[in-house]
C-alpha cells in the first residue's frame, strides 16, 4: 500500500492550503462572531474547483476521487470547519444530480453549480425523521407534468439562501422503497424556509427549516426514477460522511498545531508548560490519535472512490473515528491553553464549537456503530 500523496494530489493540498490562508483564516473568526455567510470567498474557491470535486469531467467538473475531496476539506477546516462543510453539502448535491440526474437535468443546474453562482442543499432530515431518515414524511404526489410536494425538512444548511434543494421524498408507500429524489428551486411556489437557527456552532453558514406547501415540481426534476431516492440519498453520505470526518481532522489539527505553540510560549512554575512531562504527555496522545483517524479516513476515502463493497461500512468507521477523535484533541487543546482557551480572543473555543455537530450530522456517532457492526453479524 502507498501511503505517500501523489505530485497532483500534493498540489491539490497546497493549493486548498494557500486558498485557506489567503481567503478563511484571516477572516474565519468574523464570520463566526458576525454569523456571515461569506458567498464571495465560497466563489472564489469554486474558480478554484472546490465546488465541483467529484462532479464530472465531461459535465464541467474536477472529476476528482474521495481522497482528493477528503484532502481539500481537511485543508480548509483548518481555518473553518463551517465553511468547509458547506462547500462539502454543495459537492454531495451536485455529484447527485450529476451521477444520478438524467443528462437534461444535468445540463440544466450543473453549470451554475459548479461556479456556484447557484448554490445547493441537501434535505433529507425532518423533525419527526433524524436518525430513522427512511420514515420520512414529506410527499410528492403525481399530478399531470408536475409532482405536488407537503412537508417539512429540518436543519438544512443553506436553507433560504441557496437556490436549489436536492429534496427526498415519499412519491410511494412506507419505507426506503417509496422515496424519490427530486431537485427544487428556491423561487418555486410554495416553498418557504423558517428562521435562520441560533447553533452553538457552525456560524458561517445560514440553517432553517424549508417548507413544502402544494409546492409543484416538474416531472423531469425527478433524480434517477422513481423509489431509489434513498439509495441516492445514502449513496451521497458514504462520501458526505468522508469529508464531515476530514473537517474533524484539518480542525483538530489547527487547534493541535496551536496548543503546540502555545505551551512552548507560556510559562508556570518557572518553566515552560512544554517542558513537563504531563504536556508531552497529552501532546503524544493527541497526536497519535489523531494520525490514526486520519489513516483510516483515506483508506475509507479510497473505498468510496472504487466503490468498493465495504465503502459504507468503511465510510461510517471513519466518520465515527475521525469526529469522535477530532472533539477529543480540540477538547485537549483547549485545556492546555487554560483559561485563555475559554476566550473567543483564540481560536480553539471555535473550534471546540464548530466540531462538536460532526458527531450528529449525517448519521450520529451511534447511527454509525450500528451501521457498522450490522455489517458484521450480517
Amino acid at each position: 500500500m502507498d501511503y505517500h500523496l501523489t505530485e497532483d494530489q500534493r498540489a491539490i493540498v497546497d493549493m486548498a492550503e494557500r486558498f485557506t490562508a489567503d481567503e478563511i483564516t484571516p477572516n474565519a473568526a468574523e464570520w463566526d462572531e458576525k454569523h456571515v455567510f461569506p458567498a464571495d470567498v465560497l466563489r472564489k474557491g469554486a474558480e478554484l474547483g472546490f465546488a465541483s470535486i467529484y462532479v464530472s469531467e465531461e459535465m464541467g467538473g474536477c472529476g476528482l476521487g474521495r481522497l482528493e475531496a477528503a484532502l481539500i476539506m481537511e485543508a480548509m477546516a483548518y481555518g473553518c470547519p463551517s465553511t468547509s462543510a458547506f462547500y462539502s453539502i454543495h459537492n454531495m448535491a451536485s455529484w447527485m444530480i450529476d451521477a444520478f440526474g438524467s443528462d437534461a437535468l444535468r445540463k440544466r443546474y450543473l453549470p451554475k453549480l459548479i461556479t456556484m453562482e447557484h448554490m445547493a442543499s441537501y434535505c433529507l432530515t425532518e423533525p419527526g425523521a433524524g436518525s430513522d431518515a427512511a420514515s420520512l414524511k414529506t410527499t410528492a404526489v403525481r399530478d399531470g407534468d408536475h409532482y405536488v410536494l407537503n412537508g417539512t425538512k429540518a436543519f438544512i444548511s443553506g436553507a433560504g439562501v441557496n437556490d436549489v434543494y436536492v429534496v427526498m421524498a415519499r412519491t410511494g408507500g412506507d419505507g426506503a422503497r417509496g422515496i424519490s429524489t427530486l431537485v427544487v428551486d428556491r423561487d418555486t411556489q410554495g416553498v418557504s424556509f423558517g428562521a435562520a437557527e441560533r447553533k452553538l456552532g457552525w456560524h458561517s453558514q445560514p440553517t432553517a427549516m424549508v417548507m413544502f406547501d402544494n409546492a409543484r415540481v416538474p416531472v423531469e426534476n425527478l433524480v434517477g426514477e422513481e423509489g431509489i431516492g434513498f439509495k441516492i440519498a445514502m449513496a451521497g453520505l458514504d462520501g458526505g460522511r468522508i469529508n464531515i470526518g476530514a473537517c474533524s481532522i484539518g480542525g483538530a489539527q489547527r487547534c493541535l498545531d496551536d496548543a503546540v505553540n502555545y505551551v512552548q510560549e507560556r510559562k508556570q512554575f518557572s518553566q515552560r508548560i512544554a517542558d513537563f512531562q504531563n504536556t508531552q504527555f497529552m501532546l503524544a496522545d493527541m497526536r497519535t490519535r489523531l494520525e490514526a483517524a486520519r489513516a483510516l479516513l483515506y483508506i475509507a476515502a479510497l473505498k468510496v472512490t472504487e466503490n468498493a463493497a465495504d465503502k459504507t461500512q468503511f465510510a461510517a468507521m471513519a466518520k465515527l473515528l475521525s469526529t469522535e477523535t477530532g472533539s477529543a484533541v480540540v477538547n485537549d487543546a483547549l485545556q492546555l491553553h487554560g483559561g485563555y482557551g475559554f476566550l473567543m480572543d483564540y481560536p480553539v473555543e471555535r473550534f471546540h464549537r464548530d466540531l462538536r455537530v460532526h458527531q450528529i450530522l449525517e448519521g450520529t456517532s451511534q447511527i454509525m456503530k450500528f451501521v457498522i457492526g450490522r455489517d458484521m453479524v450480517g
